[in-house]
Parts: C-alpha cells; sequence; structure tokens
C-alpha cells in the first residue's frame, strides 16, 4: 500500500468517526481545555487528519491565522444558549468542533 492509499483510508476513518452532536454535550472537553474551534473555510476531516498524523508545521499555521483556536467562553456559552449542534471528530488528546 502507498503513502497516498494510507493516507485516504485513514482520512475515510476520521470522516467516519465524525458526527453532529449538541454542544452541551462536550461541555468537558471544553472545560478541559480540549475543544478546538474550526473555522468554516477548512474541511474538518482534513484538520483532524492533520491532528492525527502530527502535523505541527500546518496547525501552527492555522493558529496563526486563527483558522483554529481553543473554543473561547464566548462561543461555549453562546452555544450552550442556543442549544447548538456542532459538528466533532475525536483526536485524542483533542475534541475538533466546527459549527
Amino acid at each position: 500500500m502507498n503513502a497516498s492509499n494510507c493516507a485516504d483510508i485513514t482520512k475515510e476513518k476520521v470522516n467516519l468517526e465524525t458526527s453532529k452532536i449538541a454542544w452541551k454535550e462536550l461541555q468537558r472537553f471544553f472545560a478541559s481545555g480540549t475543544a478546538v474551534f474550526v473555522s468554516a473555510p477548512l474541511d474538518l476531516v482534513d484538520v483532524a487528519y492533520q491532528f492525527s498524523i502530527d502535523n505541527k508545521d500546518q496547525v501552527a499555521q492555522w493558529l496563526q491565522a486563527n483558522e483554529i483556536a481553543l473554543v473561547s467562553d464566548q462561543q461555549a456559552l453562546e452555544w450552550l444558549e442556543t442549544d447548538t449542534d456542532v459538528w466533532a471528530v475525536v483526536v485524542k488528546p483533542w475534541i475538533l468542533v466546527q459549527q
């Protein structure tokens, strides 16, 4: 199996592990500082894949461009008050969320 096929399989696995969930169900991850917001222009599956392969350079670029960040207190409160559902995927120790 070549690297491209391996990457495709890994991305497919991440895609299958992605689901829509009520934000209130993710409060413990927010409280522990492991909930990461992924901005809408980014593909949640691709971001999760880059986290899973520990692509520090790409993650640093997204952080610097404010395309990903820890979920803010304001976001968490707004999502809780409006009973928002988010797309989420776990890449231990992180949970990536996208509205």
